[in-house]
């Protein structure tokens, strides 16, 4: 299994879109890694600054948000709903500036010394919504400090002392993840405040939904593009030569991200602000489509590609399990295809038996294009096309169903390893037995991990003890629950860690800027598969 290129093909957008669409390829590397390497100088000055400088500002930033806690707690007293005064009272503008230069004295301390911005930020009448990429760290609240707009944040973050306060301040849009009507309720006061003419602060959305490492603008979730309201994009830079910002799925955690980065001397970020872009009506009918067009824009600003990886590729990549994918695996690239084909692996998951019983009649013969589409039940089309060459390594045109069957199961449970290797074991194994031999656990394991080379004979010699030269799935199963890293020792034994599971994934929300307030239910984006995929 691997990426066939095809050739590049535009994505459509609209006649107000961005004009020089680029493909939407993989990235060149995985977006929710970050790799932080220390040169032996810059470690004797992260030891230095550790010993120095460090508790100075920790303290420092500690009492700066003590400081902003009694004023942020009198100006938010009241009803959070309640439509903000206009024009606000004299008390209540001395006490933003206030909060705004407490806040800004507090990165200054934690070194961010210098905050370039570039443009104009527009005013609510002429944008009611900010959106804000790429989404890389929780020092992505510098922008929203400054000018203390709404954020979209999880309901729980409003019951953490001060922080909690400071929060409820700049009033946010609450998201709870014990209402399973939260995400309809908070798309409709988005579109509330952002139809209200101005009256409400203006609302910063981060629509990657997650953090990256900046590498590409990953898939926008279409909620801040629902209200069809005019809304000026923003990106953001950290143009340091140590990056120490980033806090993506696989890196160093939070707490070292802070140490780090007020270790350096000094920490620079760029906010630029870009022209308010306006959508047209067929935008304004796909929310999903706008989304694109306006990723595509930032993605210019910024010099990055745009890639159609979403959060939920990151939990992919990122899943428990003994077989973890490496980083330059194919399965993202392919759950990428199932979602543009308009299927949904939590339900394909119910047909994996299903499935497998017809790849199993076929007996390892080979199908083409016409006869794939047929056993998918849809329509051929570009993105089918991307899938099929996935699996058609020899470019013959023609493919083995087992290996679609055994990469489906791996996307629609991530972290069940065994019940992939069994389904395979069923698909493969012989009538008799149910073994198979070397051959066919390279070829297995290979669709499994997304890639196109893997050695297995250590692993299958491992597992064959008596050398019969074939194995069982029992075979298999004890060996694997008597040696659980049988990936590292016997798949990947010249690597010292996995690539792709270095820390265990942490809450679907990383921080409460990376909240994904779509409907759940909501049909934007599947509307037209070929222009965008939410």
């Amino acid at each position: 299994m691997r990426l066939r290129g095809r050739g590049p093909r535009a994505a459509p957008s609209s006649s107000s879109g961005a004009g020089d669409a680029r493909r939407l390829a993989p990235p060149g590397r995985n977006p929710f890694v970050h790799e932080l390497r220390l040169s032996a100088l810059q470690k004797a000055q992260v030891a230095f600054m550790t010993l120095t400088l460090f508790p100075i500002r920790l303290l420092f930033a500690a009492f700066m948000m003590l400081l902003a806690w009694p004023f942020a707690l009198v100006a938010s007293l009241g009803p959070p709903d309640k439509e903000p005064e206009q024009p606000m009272a004299l008390w209540r503008k001395v006490v933003d500036f206030l909060l705004k230069a407490i806040m800004r004295t507090m990165w200054f301390a934690g070194g961010f010394h210098r905050v370039a911005v570039k443009g104009r930020q527009a005013l609510p009448t002429e944008a009611a919504i900010l959106t804000l990429a790429p989404h890389s760290s929780y020092f992505d609240a510098i922008p929203v400090t400054m000018t203390m707009s709404s954020i979209v944040m999880k309901a729980e973050s409003r019951d953490i002392p001060i922080w909690g306060t400071l929060i409820r301040y700049i009033r946010p849009v609450f998201v709870s993840r014990s209402d399973q009507d939260s995400r309809r309720k908070t798309v409709e006061e988005i579109k509330r405040r952002a139809q209200s003419d101005g009256k409400w602060p203006q609302i910063m959305i981060f629509p990657e939904g997650t953090c990256t490492n900046r590498t590409c603008l990953i898939t926008f979730k279409p909620g801040a593009f629902i209200p069809g309201v005019p809304v000026q994009p923003v990106v953001l830079r950290y143009p340091n030569k140590l990056d120490t910002i980033t806090w993506t799925w696989q890196g160093p955690g939070a707490l070292k991200i802070l140490w780090l980065t007020l270790c350096q001397f000094q920490n620079q970020v760029e906010i630029e602000f870009l022209p308010v872009y306006c959508p047209s009506e067929e935008e304004k009918r796909n929310p999903a489509l706008y989304a694109n067009n306006v990723r595509r824009v930032m993605a210019k600003a910024l010099g990055v590609s745009v890639t159609d990886y979403t959060f939920e590729d990151c939990q992919l990549a990122l899943a428990e399990g003994q077989l973890r994918l490496p980083a330059d695996t194919c399965l993202l690239e392919f759950a990428r295809l199932v979602r543009g084909l308009g299927l949904k692996p939590e339900n394909l998951e119910k047909e994996l038996d299903k499935y497998s019983e017809s790849a199993r009649m076929k007996r390892g013969e080979k199908i083409g294009l016409p006869e794939f589409a047929a056993y998918l039940e849809v329509p051929v089309s570009d993105a089918l096309e991307d899938m099929f060459s996935l699996f058609d390594e020899s470019g013959g045109g023609e493919i083995d169903l087992r290996e679609y069957v055994v990469a489906l199961s791996v996307v629609c449970r991530p972290s069940q390893t065994l019940a992939t290797i069994q389904l395979a074991f069923k698909m493969y194994g012989s009538p008799e037995d149910g073994s198979i031999d070397e051959a066919k656990l390279s070829c297995i394991l290979k669709t499994a991990l997304g890639v196109s080379e893997l050695t297995v004979t250590d692993l299958f010699q491992a597992i064959d003890q008596e050398e019969k030269g074939r194995i069982t799935f029992d075979d298999f199963r004890e060996f694997a629950e008597m040696y659980p890293d049988f990936a590292e020792d016997y798949l990947y034994p010249d690597q010292t860690h996995f690539d792709t599971c270095a820390q265990t994934p942490p809450a679907p929300t990383p921080n409460g800027f990376c909240i994904d307030f779509s409907p759940e239910n909501s049909d934007f984006g599947r509307k037209n598969s070929c222009k965008k995929v939410d």
